[in-house]
């Protein structure tokens, strides 16, 4: 439908494809001058997790907020534990949080590589760019690819080829990849995603020479295959800021970037709060807040007292006179109203409205962090979590293990020779932007930390083995009275578990993954949340005109925060006036009407 007055077109996507669950981006576009003029982000689903949480036997959380994705389920039950171990006052042994940090890493390495070679990488294949720009299809076909030598795809257009759903050798190649990085988790959790030896206290996971031997020839595989892919998708991404003078702004918005950390240090962790500034710093991934490129904190507990949760847009009543859970923190830190620990859900399902000021329009809060410098509400995203997480731990400067080292301006990782080729230096640099290709990039290199991080974790894991310290786990009671909280690092970004035990059950439990950030909706302050700040705005480089206009642009931006929330995309003008019908979970499995 245009607008005439505004001479706008309103054009929605939703659900998008590709992605996990039922996300929605309803925009007006700009055709005239090439742009998005606003954007709405929607989510159709209420789960209510925090609702049937209470009253629950808390040693259960982890099993079942494991449940909450299908996808990270693993990452909900390791913060979960993390939680507990804090509630119980519960230290794992050394070999037990070896073991939890090798089976994220393997998760990673299994998210991130489907996700960019055979999702998000398919907005970036040969079929996709030939429909929406055939220039630049022709300029690949006429590009060298820089690092043919390490990749072996003489021009960006065979690598574009290589990203063909089901037919191109990468995409092939990746799927192969996915299973391999399975078996390693599943080594060492049970079960992916949602493992069966994971509890508060440590693991079940049995111990020996032969498990750990068994997922270093899995990793040995990844790490070959990390040292032609990152080069691969940096030809890709740099060929496009050159093809399309101007792509940086695509997605691009205000750098305010949040890392939770990940893969815990057992010389320093002990889970205590009151310890938690100081344990929190010493992760294999450092916590931290970015505003406009200034690491403002590594602190966890300044990053848990700064956590705000808003109604903004979204279907629920207020809680801000609702009963109070936690007044104080263990430190004696005032704990806001609008804290997790403090929130209360009730939902209030009711007719999305797109068009008031003040309508409701998704199932999504609106997470923001309080900057106390400012004195604002951040809206913080994760930057595809491999964004925020290198960008952070760079400047912080503070990691410095075997294959890895944070220099304050970047991130070298080193990949170890192998049967297969010779070792490899790789060094992330902090971008100029943050934006759509460089939340891609950094994916890329993040699968490498991860391979990299898994290598010094197998060696900590035999080296356990070898002197007969085989314990994976530490007895603990239930107390009647606790507060607990965990901060991790979901594949796709900062994800926080917080929760309150009375009479020795749950009182009080809210997990807030990434795409609760990065969904979120215009907050209270009428500020959008991240996927409609990334959208609104951008600039269209998409050859084709409204007729035929496939979106390219704001989807491989949508995507490009790994977005979490799989079926068909319904693309319309106007209420009800529904314009085109696609079925593409994957593109490329056949482009007629479908359901």
């Amino acid at each position: 439908m245009s607008d005439t007055k505004s001479g706008l077109v309103e054009m929605s996507w939703d659900p998008i494809t590709r992605i996990i669950g039922s996300l929605g981006i309803h925009t007006k576009i700009d055709f005239a001058n090439r742009q998005v003029a606003e954007c709405r982000s929607t989510s159709s689903i209420f789960r209510g997790y925090s609702v049937f949480m209470k009253g629950k036997d808390p040693r259960d959380a982890h099993f079942i907020t494991s449940r909450i994705c299908g996808i990270c389920g693993d990452n909900h039950a390791t913060c979960s534990i993390y939680a507990q171990n804090m509630a119980y006052r519960c230290k794992p042994p050394h070999l037990a949080e070896w073991i939890i940090n090798l089976a994220e890493a393997a998760e990673y390495m299994f998210d991130h590589n489907l996700f960019q070679d055979n999702l998000v990488g398919v907005d970036f294949c040969e079929q996709m760019v030939k429909e929406t720009n055939p220039a630049v299809l022709a300029r690949a076909e006429a590009t060298a690819a820089p690092h043919a030598s390490l990749h072996g795809y003489r021009t960006i257009a065979d690598i574009m080829r290589s990203l063909n759903p089901f037919t191109g050798a990468l995409y092939r190649e990746a799927l192969v990849m996915s299973r391999l990085t399975r078996e390693m988790y599943s080594l060492m959790g049970g079960r992916h995603v949602h493992p069966s030896t994971l509890y508060p206290g440590g693991v079940g996971t049995v111990p020996t020479v032969q498990l750990f031997n068994e997922y270093l020839s899995r990793l040995m595989k990844y790490v070959d295959f990390m040292k032609r892919v990152v080069p691969l998708h940096d030809d890709l991404f740099d060929f496009f800021y050159e093809a399309l003078p101007g792509y940086e702004a695509v997605g691009r918005r205000r750098v305010l970037l949040a890392c939770w950390g990940s893969f815990q240090n057992p010389d320093a962790c002990d889970f205590r709060y009151e310890t938690m500034s100081a344990w929190g710093r010493e992760m294999y991934i450092t916590p931290g807040v970015v505003v406009d490129g200034e690491l403002v904190t590594t602190d966890l507990v300044e990053i848990n007292l700064g956590l705000r949760i808003f109604l903004g847009s979204s279907f629920y009543d207020d809680w801000e006179h609702a009963e109070t859970f936690v007044a104080k923190d263990p430190l004696g830190n005032p704990i806001d109203q609008r804290h997790p620990w403090n929130q209360t859900t009730v939902p209030r399902p009711q007719k999305r409205d797109l068009t008031s000021p003040d309508g409701k329009y998704t199932w999504v809060m609106s997470p923001r962090w309080y900057h106390r410098a400012s004195g604002a509400n951040l809206a913080l995203d994760s930057g595809g979590g491999a964004l925020a997480r290198l960008w952070v731990t760079a400047l912080a400067g503070v990691v410095d293990f075997q294959h890895i080292r944070a220099t304050g301006r970047s991130v070298k990782i080193e990949l170890p020779r192998s049967a297969s080729g010779p070792a490899m230096e790789l060094e992330w640099k902090i971008p100029a932007w943050s934006n759509t290709l460089e939340r891609n990039r950094a994916r890329s290199y993040f699968q490498a930390y991860a391979a990299a991080a898994a290598l010094h974790f197998v060696e900590q894991g035999l080296r356990e083995v070898h002197a007969g310290r085989t314990s994976t786990w530490t007895k603990f009671e239930v107390p009647d009275e606790a507060i607990g909280c965990g901060f991790h690092e979901a594949v796709r970004g900062m994800l926080s578990h917080h929760f309150v035990i009375r009479e020795g059950k749950i009182a009080n439990y809210h997990p807030y993954p990434p795409t609760c950030w990065n969904a979120s909706p215009r907050d209270s302050f009428g500020v959008p949340g991240p996927y409609e700040d990334a959208v609104q705005n951008t600039p269209l480089f998409e050859e084709n005109g409204p007729d035929r206009f496939k979106g390219i642009d704001i989807m491989r931006t949508v995507r490009s925060f790994d977005p979490c929330l799989p079926c068909g995309v319904h693309m319309y003008f106007g209420p009800g006036k529904e314009l085109l019908v696609r079925h593409s979970p994957t593109f490329g499995a056949g482009l007629g009407g479908g359901g």
